[in-house]
């Protein structure tokens, strides 16, 4: 290792954004099913890109920098806050929004506002990697604590003993996914009651990737509770995976921190105008949202009602199940057979997380979970 790199850094592994797809023998079907990664199978609507190719010939610059303080965007997300969560239209204004280069940037940021040199984090396992990942590469301890082993609750009875206990650096941070990846679940009654009576010293993350699906949103907290924040995504519902844009919302104080720690001019024109566009577009690219939906509970009826697969009630767009019997190396065999055949599915967890594709591509996934067992 070279000299003058950190050498805990050598102990970490780095993300790898598509583990169906890296391993040494190669996928041959000719139909690919990317239903790794909670993408949306849709793209965008050809009369959209078709705007934002305009856009790009007309109205960007690629020779000046991009709108450095994303202020058109946050309003829109402002806008589409209040709406989407029935709160009065002046409740969450621009002030309470930052917009990062997906929610991996934000994640980072607050990290680095509240931790660097002075706390650790907590997260349950398991849940999205990037929590850990992130802290790690910049020295932050990574305090964890399990799930229920039915439910995925968290084991509020460990974190809490984990907060009192950790000293040296203290717990600054808990990071929550709201529904939970990859087991699916939302948060508990328990649990929301538990994170409200933390003390405004621990910084509350709840992540809302998968909002437009569960519809199921704490945001209207952060007017009650200064230390939560709430972290969302364009890369899901939005189809916008390729343009990299996430969004926190915060109280403006935590907001004005983070402005300071991001890098300037942190989103591409054509992310901010792809964005911008969303919002505008809102209704139109969120219509598929049921179809979405319908499909899931369609997948966990087929696959509950088969005894070789166990597979958890979600409220998502991806579903998480366990063969019954079998070893890891069964799990592996399954996942790579599904992968020959041409189906992308991530396992983790000792399980498949699958995302919910297509009516085509899900019939093609049952048929081949189906056959494998």
């Amino acid at each position: 290792m070279l000299p003058f790199i950190r050498p805990d850094l050598a102990k970490f592994s780095a993300y790898k954004p598509h583990p169906g797809s890296d391993n040494a023998e190669p996928v041959q079907p000719t139909q690919i099913d990317r239903l790794d990664t909670n993408e949306s199978p849709y793209d965008l609507p050809s009369e959209l890109k078709e705007k934002l190719a305009w856009n790009y010939q007309q109205i960007i610059e690629s020779n000046r920098y991009p709108d450095g303080g994303h202020e058109e965007l946050k309003r829109a997300i402002a806008e589409y806050v209040n709406e989407s969560a029935h709160l009065a239209a002046s409740s969450i204004t621009s002030e309470h929004i930052s917009v990062g280069n997906g929610s991996d940037e934000l994640i980072r940021s607050l990290l680095i506002a509240t931790c660097l040199h002075q706390g650790a984090i907590l997260v349950a396992h398991p849940t999205f990697s990037m929590y850990a990942i992130l802290a790690q590469t910049l020295g932050i301890p990574v305090v964890t604590v399990p799930r229920n082993s039915d439910n995925f609750a968290i084991d509020i009875n460990a974190a809490q003993s984990a907060i009192e206990s950790t000293q040296n650096p203290p717990i600054r941070a808990v990071f929550v996914v709201h529904p939970n990846s990859p087991t699916a679940n939302a948060l508990t009654d328990a649990e929301i009651s538990w994170l409200k009576s933390l003390p405004r010293e621990i910084l509350v993350v709840i992540d809302e990737a998968y909002f437009e699906f569960s519809q199921s949103s704490l945001v209207g907290e952060i007017l009650h509770h200064e230390n939560w924040t709430v972290l969302r995504t364009f890369s899901k519902a939005f189809r916008l995976a390729a343009h990299r844009v996430g969004y926190c919302i915060a109280h403006p104080e935590l907001i004005a921190i983070l402005e300071k720690v991001r890098l300037p001019y942190n989103l591409p024109s054509f992310s901010l105008a792809a964005a911008i566009a969303a919002m505008q577009n809102r209704q139109l690219l969120l219509a598929s949202i049921s179809e979405t939906l319908t499909e899931r509970d369609k997948m966990i009826a087929h696959l509950s009602a088969n005894p070789s697969f166990q597979v958890w009630d979600s409220t998502t767009n991806f579903i998480f199940l366990r063969p019954v019997t079998g070893d890891a190396s069964s799990l592996k065999q399954l996942h790579q057979q599904l992968k020959a055949q041409g189906t992308l599915v991530r396992e983790i967890n000792q399980g498949l997380r699958i995302t919910i594709g297509t009516p085509a591509e899900n019939s093609r996934t049952l048929e081949r979970l189906q056959a494998a067992r």
